[in-house]
């Protein structure tokens, strides 16, 4: 009888626990869609001291271990609840988790398209199919990532190579993003080797949009100042307010300084799947490269970020250096199975991530996706609409942004003579007296004024199970949270 691992569960053991695993995520399906937004709040007495880790298992197995996972979750933020307009929602699709599952159990090579021709080739397909959702041609490939921090750093890492080759001095590498850009951008630029300082932070306009005749400027005074500019990073819908650069503009500008046009669409990028989306995002299919996440808008769990670039596979991108021990699977990568992900990224063994878009397209098709995504972007119309009905009526708030994608920005008003100290604080306490209520829960952000920075309030609709009801209710508890704070 062949040896018996003690880290193989018997088949009996087997089915109990994925009874149990199983038993656990139909309950919390059944309930998704009336979950309420709000955390618990308090950890758990697991929290303060979680089970120690011993030699042997944890006494009442899995029933035990998913009690503990389920305890701690009652004190985390509830993303996949309907009513959870903070940040950026996480969808969580079901299909996608069965998928992760099943990926998880064959455990194959994905990084090579070699160890796994199929699989790969799986993943390939649904590269090719969103790079033609966003305009780009046949050239066009791409990659899965953990999320859209990486996406950025391997186009920063391209856009580097193209404008400075393998031996330029990279103290000299300049680059431009809007003052309202994400983190990650000086992130990877940093990661990427290159001067923070040389990040320019390009002005914005009244809508919160990069300038293009700012960055025409910025781009010249480099220049004569001796710097190098390699890249733009514009974005297809902002954190803070869901701006949208002026796309077209800007790619007009790039070509014409021969500068790499990275597009930020890592939370707006999924609308152009969706009529009025790719209308709003138009210009989009003129960057060299664009990161977009599923996990965002395609309602996917956490994870799963993409970059697509426009031409293929940069030359300077592709894997290079000692590959001696990969030498078998190098010589047998087959060509119809398309580009491997090692010849875009830097990771090697990687989880396969292809399955997890792949699956759902396949089990619900295309169309609810773009269903969904054209509801929310008129969800977020609702909501401004509302709003304005209720400033109109007489409630002292201010609607700061009309929505360019389904990011909703407001705040109370500002009284006369207060200080930006004290306006901050009056909106610090309206966003707690509006999650409070725990039908929906909402963010804020900081956001620029002539005399500093004003809190302002953030509702993000981006999820597949928030529908005209949360919005009601949103409009619902905001009036009753100014009529609270004063």
């Amino acid at each position: 009888m062949p040896h018996q691992s003690p880290l193989e569960p018997d088949a009996v053991t087997a089915r109990a626990w994925l009874d149990a695993a199983g038993e656990l995520a139909l309950t919390r399906l059944a309930g998704a869609g009336t979950e309420s937004s709000w955390p618990a709040g308090e950890a758990s007495e697991a929290a303060r001291a979680g089970p120690a880790i011993g030699e042997g298992p944890m006494a009442g197995g899995m029933a035990a271990v998913l009690g503990v996972v389920e305890s701690e979750a009652r004190s985390a933020l509830v993303t996949t609840a309907p009513g959870y307009l903070a940040y950026i929602p996480g969808g969580g699709l079901f299909a996608t988790a069965v998928a992760s599952f099943i990926g998880d159990i064959l455990n194959r090579y994905t990084g090579l398209a070699a160890g796994a021709p199929g699989l790969v080739r799986l993943e390939n397909d649904v590269l090719a199919w969103l790079a033609a959702q966003f305009g780009y041609g046949p050239k066009a490939a791409g990659l899965f990532t953990s999320g859209g921090s990486l996406a950025t750093f391997t186009a920063v890492v391209a856009a580097r190579e193209r404008g400075m080759g393998l031996a330029g001095d990279l103290r000299c590498a300049a680059a431009y993003t809007s003052s309202q850009a994400h983190a990650s951008v000086a992130g990877a630029f940093r990661l990427a080797g290159l001067r923070p300082e040389n990040l320019r932070s390009v002005p914005v306009d009244h809508a919160f949009r990069m300038r293009p005749d700012r960055l025409a400027e910025m781009v010249r005074e480099d220049r004569a100042r001796g710097l190098t500019p390699i890249m733009v990073v514009a974005a297809a819908g902002t954190t803070n307010t869901g701006a949208v650069d002026p796309l077209a503009e800007i790619a007009a500008l790039c070509a014409a300084e021969g500068l790499w046009l990275h597009v930020d669409g890592a939370y707006g990028g999924a609308f152009v799947l969706c009529e009025e989306g790719r209308r709003r995002l138009g210009g989009v299919d003129l960057a060299d490269s664009i990161t977009f996440d599923p996990h965002k808008g395609m309602f996917l769990p956490y994870g799963t970020g993409c970059l697509l670039f426009r031409d293929g596979v940069p030359k300077a991108e592709a894997s290079g250096g000692d590959e001696s021990y990969l030498r078998d699977v190098r010589s047998q990568d087959p060509s119809d199975a398309g580009p491997s992900p090692a010849d875009f990224g830097l990771e090697l063994s990687r989880p396969y991530r292809g399955l997890r878009l792949w699956a759902p397209l396949m089990l619900h098709g295309a169309a609810p996706f773009r269903e969904a995504l054209t509801e929310k972007l008129a969800l977020a119309t609702a909501l401004h609409r509302g709003l304005k009905a209720l400033a109109d009526d007489g409630l002292p708030m201010e609607i700061v942004a009309e929505p360019q994608l389904t990011v909703v920005p407001f705040r109370l008003a500002r009284l006369g003579g207060e200080a930006v100290s004290q306006w901050n604080a009056r909106n610090a306490a309206f966003l707690e007296a509006v999650n409070r209520r725990g039908r929906c829960f909402l963010s804020s952000t900081l956001l620029p004024t002539t005399d500093g920075e004003a809190l302002t309030l953030r509702a993000c609709v981006l999820s597949h199970r928030t529908h005209r009801l949360q919005i009601n209710q949103c409009l619902e508890d905001i009036a009753s949270a100014v009529a609270e704070v004063g």
